[in-house]
């Protein structure tokens, strides 16, 4: 048990102190996609190690379940001819009971999060096919233009995905600021961002209470457009990236399952196009975050690893005994 006990314990380290961590250490978007890397990667280890914590369970429960002289031996012996119906139905169907909601809870997870993503992609794909119905083209590019007097450019994804630049966007932009926005648009869609942001918002709503999630979805959106900035700052120059920034920013929210210029963390991404960061401080960022990357990815190997060999002791038998 001590295996699965053990990767049980990373994974509540990992839910207790990485959000802290990891806001600290990307809040100010020195190197987003590293930051993007740190938090999928902590998101991704926590069920992760979960699944493998349950895979050695079952191993380990299994291969002790006829052993003699063991506490966790005998309850098991117990359980198992009450399962079998030694101690009575009564108890037998008490059991059963007992285990039945184990299983929904982790059958209701999986069908939350499938229903989630299956429900943002229709989303996302009847706006896109909505948008190119009512819109119209915009001239030397693959935008449609809403006539709408919102300033809002954004994208969906959908077959194919859709660009919208509304007509109070185009009346605000000059041409270099309107390049700007397209390339930061189509930065989102050649990076697929919406497929991350749909599968770690899945998750928070998934699992609502672990912080690691919903958190982890929030800063994942705001790094994202970040890197989106970036993209559009290595063509078009980070000052005229910032005034279309500034040029779209007011209080007007996006359509569901969008991802637009400026739809979140306007204030944050805005100070650091008008103030880049160093060459030392973007250096001392990726060496943190690189490290946190490979830490966490390497992180259930590990302790299994050092539970397996002995070096780590996470069996709770070992410590009652």
């Amino acid at each position: 048990m001590s295996i699965a006990a053990c990767l049980l314990l990373y994974s509540l380290v990992v839910t207790l102190l990485g959000p802290r961590l990891l806001t600290r250490w990307t809040r100010t978007g020195i190197a987003p996609r590293l930051g993007v890397t740190a938090w999928l990667v902590a998101i991704v280890s926590v069920p992760a190690s979960w699944a493998a914590a349950a895979g050695f369970l079952a191993i380990e429960l299994a291969r002790d379940w006829e052993r003699p002289g063991q506490i966790l031996t005998s309850c098991l012996a117990v359980l198992q001819a009450v399962a079998a119906g030694g101690a009575g139905i009564a108890i037998q169907l008490g059991l059963l009971a007992l285990t039945a909601p184990a299983l929904a809870a982790a059958t209701v997870l999986a069908a939350r999060l499938g229903r989630s993503l299956l429900g943002a992609r229709s989303r996302t794909h009847d706006h896109a096919r909505m948008a190119r119905m009512a819109g119209r083209h915009l001239p030397g590019s693959e935008a449609v233009v809403l006539d709408a007097p919102e300033r809002v450019a954004y994208c969906v994804a959908g077959r194919p995905n859709t660009i919208v630049v509304t007509r109070g966007a185009l009346n605000a932009l000059d041409e270099p600021h309107l390049a700007a926005v397209l390339a930061h648009e189509r930065a989102h869609l050649a990076g697929r961002h919406h497929l991350l942001l749909a599968t770690t918002r899945g998750l928070a709503t998934a699992l609502p209470k672990v912080s690691l999630f919903p958190l982890g979805a929030t800063e994942i959106a705001r790094l994202l457009e970040m890197c989106a900035d970036d993209h559009a700052a290595r063509t078009h120059g980070a000052r005229t990236v910032l005034g279309a920034l500034l040029a779209l920013s007011g209080a007007v929210s996006l359509p569901t399952g969008a991802l637009g210029a400026t739809g979140v963390g306007v204030v944050a991404r805005a100070e650091r196009l008008a103030e880049p960061a160093t060459r030392p401080q973007r250096w001392h960022a990726r060496m943190l975050l690189t490290a946190m990357v490979t830490l966490l990815a390497v992180g259930p190997l590990l302790t299994g690893l050092l539970a397996a060999t002995g070096l780590a002791f996470c069996d709770p038998l070992l410590l009652i005994g």
